[in-house]
């Protein structure tokens, strides 16, 4: 009986210390990211009676079955999920402002108001050489403002790009640690320490990728999974092997996507923003662009349809076909043609001016440029309402997920105290043994 008491009171305090270990290890890992709370499932050790047994079973204490990570498989796809969509709008939304902020600082606008006020001004006097000056010195600042502009727009779409192939690297460096931990999850213990780190590991690695592009996971019995990517779905990782994702094109400067040469398209995460807030800033560009190549060319059909001061054939007053390409084609105020076709030298008929500033107000490039810039920053007050109802949505997931799967001290506190007087009760048990044995041997003599 000594003895039977002696092995039980040992199997308790090995279970003890271990759920002691276990809690230490909650706490020590409270503010670890990825980390899931542990927990211990003890079971009863029993044997069948031997001879001089009563009963059929013999107690022989408890033993540790399993260490068990508390973490919801189902909470930790709406973490990824949601995750993933608040950063595809973040990043979105960074591209719109930025392509915001390039249109309101280019100082385009007033430009054109200014080009605009110069011919007016010019209509008082059109043989003045001053007045010509000016409306060239107007001109040449709107073609720069136009170009400011397309280089703004250039500056975001590099930036873009460059963090879209930063992020690429990154996937495939996850993709090849996922693999890895598949091929170590087939040699860990199930119920083991070993395997309950793998799977933190696992889960953080997937959650960081669902940050980058859209991700479907299939887990097997074993804890492996198997990963796709994209849409339509492309496999990435299967088992130990990850396949590499890249970017294989750029479409107007939107990138595409390629895993093995398989095309798909990410609709998550921050290659999704990118690849959205790169599609805006190609449709505004090219609004930019054809802005300014209809002003451009306006300007050069009433330009050309008149005489200059020297009574020549009007030249065109602009070059480029793009907001990048735009330049002041003519040297000086007197090639400016502002006397209809036919009039003498030094004319001072303002016809071909005065058809000038009506071709302005028909072609109205100011109210074009402002339409651009009010649907832009439409764009960017729907996609901060957007950004601020999935940021909410994604709190709320790992709230959840947090309460579920994560630490609180002040439980890990109230296990302490249990698992040492469990530890302590054992170890008195073990000295009752001892004192059982003595005193038998005591009789003995």
């Amino acid at each position: 009986m000594a003895s039977d008491l002696l092995s039980i009171a040992v199997s308790g305090a090995r279970a003890a210390r271990g759920a002691l270990d276990v809690t230490a290890q909650n706490i020590a890992n409270a503010s670890s990211d990825g980390y899931s709370r542990r927990s211990l499932r003890l079971e009863e050790v029993s044997a069948a009676g031997g001879v001089g047994r009563v009963g059929d079973i013999s107690l022989s204490g408890a033993r540790i079955a399993e260490i068990r990570r508390n973490a919801d498989p189902f909470l930790q796809g709406e973490v990824r999920r949601t995750g993933g969509d608040l950063a595809r709008a973040d990043i979105e939304l960074k591209g719109l402002r930025n392509m915001e902020s390039a249109l309101e600082q280019s100082g385009v606008y007033d430009a054109m108001v200014e080009f605009e006020a110069s011919l007016q001004q010019l209509a008082g006097d059109p043989v003045d050489p001053a007045r010509r000056a000016a409306v060239l010195g107007e001109a040449e600042t709107l073609a720069a403002k136009f170009n400011i502009t397309a280089d703004g727009f250039d500056a975001v779409r590099n930036g873009l790009q460059f963090d879209a192939e930063a992020e690429v690297s990154e996937a495939n460096i996850i993709g090849q640690e996922i693999a890895r931990i598949n091929l170590r999850m087939n040699r860990a213990g199930p119920g083991s320490s070993d395997r309950a780190s793998l799977l933190d590991q696992r889960d953080l690695m997937l959650e960081k990728l669902a940050g980058l592009a859209s991700i479907k996971t299939s887990f097997a019995p074993d804890g492996t999974v198997a990963v796709s990517l994209g849409s339509p779905e492309v496999s990435f990782v299967q088992g130990g092997t990850a396949q590499k994702l890249e970017i294989s094109g750029f479409i107007e400067g939107v990138p595409t996507f390629a895993v093995n040469g398989q095309s798909t398209k990410p609709t998550s995460g921050n290659l999704g923003g990118a690849v959205l807030a790169l599609e805006d800033l190609a449709s505004a560009q090219k609004r930019l662009d054809g802005l300014a190549a209809s002003f451009a060319d306006e300007m050069n059909r009433v330009q050309q349809s008149g005489v200059d001061l020297k009574g020549n054939a009007g030249q065109p007053f602009f070059t480029g076909d793009s907001a990048g390409t735009l330049k002041v084609a003519l040297t000086e105020g007197a090639l400016l043609a502002t006397a209809p076709a036919g009039q003498p030298a030094g004319s001072r008929d303002s016809g071909n001016l005065d058809a000038m500033r009506q071709a302005l107000k028909v072609n109205d490039p100011i109210q074009g440029f402002s339409s651009l810039l009010f649907d832009v920053s439409s764009k960017v007050s729907g996609r901060t309402v957007t950004q601020s109802a999935l940021e909410t949505i994604a709190s709320t997931a790992r709230i959840s997920l947090e309460q579920q799967a994560g630490v609180d001290l002040d439980t890990e506190a109230a296990n302490l105290i249990r698992f040492q007087q469990a530890f302590q009760a054992s170890g008195r048990a073990m000295q009752t043994a001892s004192d059982i044995f003595d005193t038998l041997l005591g009789i003995g003599r």
